[in-house]
């Protein structure tokens, strides 16, 4: 059996050759450079481009014809909507948390009827220790004029001073004082307890429930968010009228007691009787028409608070009343002028159009429109002097 020596490794390959120069691949680091560069440069330009073909960004509003009111064959119309003369949103008097609410929409109410309760565990304690003592005051006053018709026989019979009856006679007008003041007392735990009742002020209808058992209530909203202010919304809806906002330039032929005919948008079908209550003695500059209230004289139950409607008010005598150009009003910022000329920049579909306007009277930061708009277009606000008809613009 022959045993052979294992062979020593090679470990000659493994020394580093430092006289060999160094081999570096990749591109040259100039030609990186000028890569970069141009790469930058053509992305500018194509941003510069993008952004300059790209439509310009406007903003714009919307022309408003103001003023309601037309002139039918019928008479004088105009919109608005029923409302209730009597109504109120009911409160606590008291803060306190809510532990009855005896009401829900639609209930009718009587004037004076509770219809909900605070908490008044704390209040009708102290009423029963203001009577306690109330009751102490009198005890103690009885005593003190027994003694003092006591000191008086006494005094007839020389057997008392003098100073000894005004003593009693002054014990007897104090005790007289703090029995009234515990009166006072018994008076004000009497109405802080009937504060924690939430009455109704007048005979009507609740409209709108506005806190639940077990919320915080309070008269004003100083407890914070999670306070409610009110409990029932109500209304008297025997009360119901219709307020129309009338254009200024009709406004002269319109009169208290003047008849009129209602038309709810919830029944076209079926008009009812008004009468003009009252024209209210100022006008709004915003929209240049004054308000109408006008009584309904036909009671429905169909008719609720906040429905839209429509007045005709009849025609007072056979003479044509002569119909005027319905306002349209547009921002002053979308006013362009030059010279004599104004024009403003109308969009529609993505594009803009000039349309030379003559213009009225100016309220506030509006301007009237006599001629060139109709009414509901938009307008460019401040519009930029590079527009032009037909460019393309966004909103």
């Amino acid at each position: 059996m022959t045993s052979s020596t294992p062979s020593q490794p090679d470990l000659s390959h493994l020394r580093i050759n430092r006289d060999e120069p160094i081999r570096r691949s990749g591109r040259p680091i100039g030609a990186i450079v000028v890569v970069t560069i141009l790469v930058a440069v053509l992305a500018a330009i194509g941003i510069w481009f993008f952004s300059t073909q790209r439509p310009p960004r406007v903003r714009v509003a919307t022309a408003s014809a103001t003023g309601g009111g037309s002139i039918s064959a019928e008479g004088i119309s105009a919109n608005g909507y029923v409302v209730a003369r009597t109504k109120a949103s009911v409160s606590a008097k008291i803060p306190g948390r809510m532990e009855y609410l005896g009401v829900h929409e639609g209930s009718r109410v009587r004037r004076g009827e509770v219809i909900a309760r605070i908490e008044a565990a704390d209040f009708a304690a102290q009423l029963s220790a203001a009577r306690a003592g109330l009751g102490e005051m009198e005890a103690q006053l009885n005593q003190a004029r027994r003694d003092l018709e006591r000191a008086q026989s006494l005094r007839k019979q020389e057997v008392l001073s003098a100073t000894e009856q005004e003593n009693a006679s002054t014990k007897v007008d104090v005790m007289a004082s703090q029995l009234a003041s515990a009166r006072a007392r018994v008076k004000l735990a009497e109405v802080n307890l009937e504060n924690t009742r939430v009455r109704a002020p007048f005979d009507g209808t609740v409209l709108r429930k506005d806190a639940e058992v077990g919320e915080i209530v309070a008269p004003s909203s100083a407890g914070g968010g999670l306070t409610r202010t009110a409990i029932v919304t109500m209304a008297d809806l025997a009360t119901l009228e219709v307020e129309v906002d009338v254009n200024e330039a009709y406004i002269a032929q319109i009169q208290n007691g003047q008849s009129a005919r209602i038309t709810l948008d919830a029944y076209p079908d079926t008009s009812f009787a008004g009468r003009v209550r009252q024209v209210v003695p100022t006008a709004d500059r915003q929209k240049a028409t004054v308000q109408v209230k006008v009584s309904i004289l036909d009671r429905d139950p169909r008719i609720l608070p906040e429905m839209g409607a429509k007045v005709v008010f009849a025609r007072q005598g056979a003479a044509e009343i002569a119909a005027v150009p319905r306002r349209v009003m547009v921002p002053a910022a979308a006013v362009v002028r030059s010279g004599n000329e104004a024009k403003v920049w109308v969009v529609s579909e993505g594009k803009v159009s000039s349309r030379t306007v003559d213009l009225g009277p100016e309220r506030n930061d509006q301007v009237e429109i006599r001629k060139g708009l109709n009414g509901g277009e938009s307008v460019v606000l401040t519009p930029p002097a590079s527009l032009k008809d037909g460019a393309r613009v966004r909103i």
